[in-house]
């Protein structure tokens, strides 16, 4: 069992000298107290251990963020473990965009006859070229553009490199360009 004060020197040690055995105790005391935490919040076993780890590999990364005079180191961990268990709650209940979804930000409200055929055949083909995209340049499409997540966002939550971000959101706008300028001509 630890102390308050022995969680709060571990967490410092890991701040100061990313010392491996202290975060190595800290993770065998915590994980499974965190884990039941995340259960009893209504979490299956596999998703509050993924948020345990979540959370705890969040406390190696921002150990150098902790005040032993704010809040106590219980209260500290606790307190990450519930936000990643609150991400964990929003991603599952947000609802998958559709490609078909999307194009509804095309179509204009009040138009006339002759803007609502063009804007009609402005969606179908945009819809074409959208559904000609690679699923990875999709995916990277749909978070920059229409959830509006910054590059850095994506990378972080894909679990990519930035460069690869941003290569694919750059091949995939150079793709749709093209292909509306071919239907210009």
């Amino acid at each position: 069992m630890l102390s308050a004060d022995e969680a709060a020197d571990l967490i410092e040690a890991i701040a100061t000298r990313q010392d491996r055995a202290a975060f190595a105790r800290l993770f065998n005391h915590f994980a499974p107290r965190m884990k039941a935490f995340i259960m009893r919040g209504g979490a299956d076993a596999e998703a509050a251990q993924e948020v345990a780890q979540e959370a705890l590999i969040m406390v190696w990364r921002k150990a150098a963020s902790f005040d032993r005079t704010r809040a106590s180191a219980t209260t500290w961990l606790y307190t990450i473990a519930r936000n990643k268990r609150i991400d964990l709650l929003r991603r599952n209940n947000r609802p998958a965009i559709d490609v078909e979804d999307w194009l509804t930000f095309f179509a204009p409200e009040d138009a006339d006859a002759d803007k609502s055929v063009l804007a009609g055949q402005t969606y179908t083909r945009v819809k074409e070229l959208l559904s000609g995209l690679s699923p990875d340049q999709l995916l990277v499409i749909e978070k920059a553009f229409f959830e509006d997540k910054t590059h850095t966002a994506i990378a972080e939550e894909l679990k990519l490199p930035l460069g690869t971000v941003k290569s694919r959101i750059r091949l995939a706008l150079g793709r749709l360009r093209d292909a509306l300028e071919k239907d210009e001509s």
